[in-house]
């Protein structure tokens, strides 16, 4: 007999922290009540010792790396470095991977992570000359190494293009019944509607927000990060629910960024 599975079955209740910054802030994550699953979405601490913050957590943590979480590190050997160090406290990071929890109903929701990164192509290929020297500030600052070179615009751009084949690939593949909804979890943002409205469209832009609005379709939901600001809204999917994008950032509290900031709001899938 198979597993039966009520019609009218609650959707899963996810929790989502991004922009934390906890290498400077003063914030105190503590778990949502009714929370499933603990969503990061990149950002939470540059000296990665704050991730001690989620050991014990009460429900599985996800979390996706941000770009800060490079900071003056040599890429190739961070990424295993941040690895171990998630994994020493039962944080699973994700990274070009895939990750299937189960709800309380049995309900099957797939998670399709990967930092994302900037191809600075939101604009077009006429617009990423700019897009790559606006860049310029911010892969200085990052200090980012490969190699033992300075990361720079055209280093971030091949990590952006691995990441998005991934997700093609990733989410091209059918369900066959093997899971009920999809969620994306990238640190860097899917589509110019999450543009920062403080800073508008312009070619420094493209170093937080990608042209994947043709993905967004294949998923139940979207989490990212990166910009300090929050959004919440809905892509259109002929003949299927709308697809969501949310961004939960937190951000500064010296710029205001963290005012209405709700930490404990749950999100549904």
């Amino acid at each position: 007999m198979g597993h039966f599975r009520p019609p009218d079955h609650q959707p899963m209740k996810l929790q989502i922290l991004s922009d934390l910054h906890l290498e400077t802030e003063r914030f105190h994550p503590q778990p949502a009540p009714g929370a499933e699953v603990l969503v990061l979405a990149g950002d939470i601490d540059t000296t990665w010792a704050a991730l001690q913050r989620f050991a014990g957590w009460p429900v599985p943590v996800l979390m996706v790396a941000g770009n800060h979480e490079f900071d003056g590190r040599e890429l190739d050997t961070a990424w295993p470095a941040l690895r171990a160090a998630c994994a020493a406290v039962g944080i699973r990071l994700l990274q070009r991977e895939t990750a299937q929890l189960e709800d309380a109903a049995g309900r099957r929701v797939r998670f399709v992570g990967a930092t994302r990164w900037s191809d600075f192509d939101l604009f077009g290929e006429r617009g990423r000359a700019k897009a790559e020297r606006a860049a310029g500030y911010f892969l200085q600052a990052a200090g980012m190494t490969r190699g033992g070179r300075a990361l720079d615009a055209a280093g971030v751009r091949a990590e952006a293009q691995g990441c998005r084949a991934f997700l093609e690939a990733e989410l091209a593949r059918p369900a066959q019944g093997r899971w009920d909804a999809t969620v994306v979890v990238t640190h860097y943002a899917p589509s110019v509607r999450s543009a920062d409205p403080r800073f508008g469209r312009q070619p420094g832009t493209a170093s937080f927000c990608n042209a994947d609005d043709d993905l967004l379709p294949r998923s139940e939901l979207w989490i990212h990060g990166h910009l300090h600001c929050r959004h919440d809204y809905r892509v259109d999917r002929p003949g299927r629910s709308p697809a969501r994008v949310v961004c939960q950032a937190r951000g500064l509290a010296d710029k205001r960024e963290h005012e209405h900031h709700e930490p404990l709001k749950l999100f549904e899938v």
